[in-house]
């Protein structure tokens, strides 16, 4: 199998071998890439960041227990943020980074344009927090995060115990935390830019943030936004054990004091969880800040009808848009381009490793690159006030029946209806729709 994304270098010997060594660039940009898919003019630093948030829930010690403990065993949960920020100009060095595939056993290196430690440069930077799947990694958005902090933008992208491709673990770990560890990055983060001594002080302004989730991280943010969940997804055997999912029930005093005014908008894609019962008409009421959906049509994981669309018609009083890869399942716009490395068959899996990243219809680099376009635009408008971003949100909402039809001299017929941003012949295959809150 052959990925777009590689490229290969020679390294010569002298007694006359060559050997061809793949990158795996997360950074690559296409020709016919959406206008706001550029990077910005910011160099990018990335830095790793261990934090503990104290006297949580040990769902793994509860899980399977015949009976409640009373009182529930608690930790101090660890969490590993990778930080992506706007850098000293001309920043160099070394710009690779260590991952693991989802086989939790290989690790490969992936490059891109952010330099490990870099100095960093400007402050109040808004802040975004990248919530990854289950299960998934820190590095899941990697392409996205470093095109964010070229913008200007602080990313912090979370490791989240018990789900990532080496920690994975009871599902009701993930089902109870996610918010929690969205949250709690999130004041960290805030703490720190006023740390004396922290390399973040004066550098981010976590009180002007967005939260981007995929997967399990986008239940997180449905969540985290004001989404509580059902009654019934409370009782679920399979669930958080002993009725510990409660904390989040919609109209509960622990969901009603989760959200934070400090997250100013949320990026969900293929945001799990409706199409199994999390939520109803109801219980959607409760988010009341904007948020942008991501979906494929025929996502088999998160459902479409039935799950993703049906949360950002059911968020009735919040202003949200919906962007949709047509014919592409749950990968759709979110996953870094497969590593070549995962291009195997692995039979604790049962599949290739290389599935978890790609989408059997689309290009990966393609649907990053229209994902950072869309992504750049939101949080133009909602954290730094960019007016301009309107023109490239206020779209046909199908992109098949935008009319391309321009002057020689590049002004627009009255006719003209393609979509904002994207080069003539290149908005094909989306829809972008949009409702506004009640």
């Amino acid at each position: 199998m052959v990925f777009r994304q590689v490229a290969i270098g020679i390294l010569s010997f002298g007694f006359g071998v060559q050997i061809a060594l793949a990158e795996n660039r997360i950074d690559q940009q296409l020709p016919g890439a959406p206008e706001l898919a550029k990077y910005g003019d910011f160099s990018v630093g990335v830095r790793t960041l261990d934090i503990v948030n104290p006297n949580q829930v040990e769902v793994l010690n509860i899980n399977g227990a015949a009976e409640k403990p009373d009182p529930l065993p608690r930790y101090d949960r660890p969490l590993t943020l990778e930080i992506w920020y706007p850098a000293e100009s001309g920043a160099a060095g070394e710009n690779t980074l260590n991952v693991f595939l989802r086989d939790g056993k290989t690790k490969v290196q992936i490059e891109g344009k952010a330099v490990r430690d870099a100095m960093p440069e400007g402050e109040n930077h808004p802040l975004v927090v990248i919530s990854h799947g289950y299960p998934g990694n820190r590095f899941l958005l990697a392409h996205l995060a470093e095109n964010l902090a070229s913008k200007g933008y602080v990313v912090a992208s979370i490791d989240h115990t018990d789900s990532t491709y080496r920690t994975q673990a009871a599902f009701g770990s993930t089902l109870i935390n996610r918010p929690y560890d969205q949250l709690f990055t999130l004041a960290e983060m805030d703490r720190l830019s006023k740390e004396k001594g922290s390399f973040l002080n004066g550098l981010v302004d976590a009180s002007n943030a967005g939260l981007i989730g995929y997967s399990m991280g986008g239940y997180g943010a449905v969540i985290t936004m004001g989404g509580g969940v059902t009654q019934a997804s409370v009782d679920y055997a399979w669930g958080g054990p002993h009725g510990t999912l409660g904390v989040h029930l919609s109209g509960s005093e622990t969901h009603n004091n989760l959200p934070d005014e400090r997250f100013k908008t949320a990026i969900a894609f293929a945001p799990w969880g409706m199409n199994t019962g999390f939520w109803s008409a109801e219980t959607l009421k409760g988010i009341e800040t904007p948020m942008l959906f991501v979906a494929g049509s025929v996502d088999d994981v998160s459902g479409y009808e039935n799950g993703i669309r049906a949360i950002w018609e059911n968020a009735v009083n919040a202003d949200r848009s919906l962007l949709t890869f047509e014919n592409a399942n749950h990968n759709a716009g979110a996953p870094m381009p497969a590593p070549i490395e995962s291009d195997k068959f692995d039979d604790q899996l049962g599949f290739n490793v290389s599935e978890h990243y790609t989408d059997a219809v689309w290009d990966s680099v393609r649907m990053n690159n229209i994902s950072q376009h869309f992504v750049t635009a939101w949080l133009g408008k909602y954290l730094k006030g960019n007016g301009e971003m309107d023109a490239y949100l206020d779209l046909v909402p199908n992109s098949n029946d935008s009319v391309w039809a321009k002057n020689e001299d590049g002004s627009e017929k009255p006719e003209h209806t393609h979509w904002h941003g994207f080069p003539n012949r290149t908005a094909k295959g989306l829809r972008f729709e949009t409702l506004k809150a009640k």
